[in-house]
């Protein structure tokens, strides 16, 4: 769609002929993380001004899934997985094992063009550190927050997130 594709062009100002035609001609891949694990990254890069990690998560929760930074927003309303179908899915924890098999399907090397990856040990970060944020949060808190991700909980599989519980 040339007469109106630009790199800043959405897919918003498309009809809904043309935004299938578009998007069935790409490869499209979703990069999911759990929602927890989003809130401490953009707690822990400074994203909110909150002096501590369950104001920030209150303030989150006072402004509304719908006022929410693409940063902490449910990947539902940002990424429409009911509107556009992903080819792929990869979910954080197994890039590298998910990468190299994309690499592989599109006849690339995958070995040589995926960087170092330590899943592992960032999985048992995020697990150690989720677990101690969450226990600074009131169980009032951790409710609207499972209720905030509550289509992101229930569309991808988070099962062993702190939020289902």
């Amino acid at each position: 769609y040339p007469r109106r594709h630009a790199p800043e062009t959405q897919l918003s100002e498309f009809n809904l002929t043309e935004v299938e035609a578009i998007l069935g001609s790409y490869t499209k891949v979703l990069f999911i993380r759990d929602p927890f694990q989003r809130l401490i990254s953009a707690f822990m890069q400074g994203t909110g001004s909150s002096p501590s990690f369950s104001s920030f998560v209150q303030d989150i929760i006072d402004s509304g899934p719908h006022n929410a930074s693409v940063t902490w927003g449910p990947l539902v309303s940002l990424c429409r997985p009911c509107l556009v179908r992903y080819d792929y899915v990869v979910a954080f924890g197994f890039l590298r094992q998910e990468l190299g098999h994309l690499l592989r399907r599109a006849g690339l090397p995958a070995d040589s063009l995926l960087p170092e990856f330590t899943d592992t040990q960032v999985q048992w970060t995020y697990s150690w550190l989720s677990e101690q944020m969450f226990s600074e949060l009131s169980l009032q808190q951790k409710k609207q927050l499972s209720h905030f991700y509550r289509w992101d909980l229930s569309a991808f599989p988070f099962s062993s997130s702190l939020l289902t519980e």
